[in-house]
């Protein structure tokens, strides 16, 4: 049997490194317990407020944007087949034509542009920083594709909409800064995850040169 050593460069990342697809299920694992939490239904919105979408900006500030995303479509296609991981125990295909749907589309985008904007900046992890690409993606991008599923299946305006998910931003703030500070000890902890960022002189001499 051939070790990870003898696959060809151009084989898939998971299959030259067991730990990358090791690194993908304990984070999709991670948004599934999330989900055990209880989501918080509030009156007259169709979509609850749930824990879930902390362990999507944490999947894209510990993981990366291919790892981040990849654990986030990894945990949407086991709900699709059926698995009741999201909050209040839902799953199956039903759940792709409800409201939430567009956040849930949201999720994987969200953790590879929070992971890209996370490897771009480069260790050593800022929370600063952390904390506003969370922000983007994390609560930019997921309302973008939020405020479009619940114009088109609940058929609201968009200023509706906006009102609507309002509601959700203070806890998504601080989920935010909750992602942040998590990652930045995982990344205290386990440093090779970013790449070290280049010296601004190191830098200045590569494009002189």
């Amino acid at each position: 049997m051939a070790s990870p050593d003898d696959l060809p460069r151009d084989a898939p990342r998971a299959a030259r490194d067991p730990r990358w697809l090791a690194h993908v299920a304990i984070f999709t694992g991670i948004i599934a317990v999330l989900g055990l939490v209880p989501a918080l239904p509030i009156p007259g919105m169709p979509v609850p407020i749930t824990l879930q979408t902390l362990g999507v900006m944490l999947a894209g500030a510990v993981l990366g944007a291919r790892k981040g995303g990849a654990s986030v479509l990894l945990f949407l296609a086991l709900v699709a087949i059926g698995l009741p991981l999201l909050a209040g125990g839902r799953g199956g295909l039903g759940v792709f034509a409800g409201p939430s749907v567009g956040f849930l589309i949201g999720w994987p985008i969200a953790a590879f542009v929070i992971g890209w904007l996370t490897e771009r900046r480069g260790a050593p992890y800022s929370v600063p920083w952390g904390i506003a690409f969370n922000i983007v993606g994390g609560i930019v991008v997921v309302y973008a594709f939020g405020l479009v599923g619940m114009m088109v299946v609940a058929d609201l305006t968009l200023g509706a909409a906006i009102v609507a998910t309002a509601v959700f931003i203070p806890g998504d703030l601080v989920k935010a800064v909750l992602a942040a500070l998590i990652a930045k000890a995982v990344h205290r902890s386990y440093p090779g995850l970013l790449r070290t960022r280049r010296p601004v002189n190191d830098a200045a001499d590569v494009v002189s040169s």
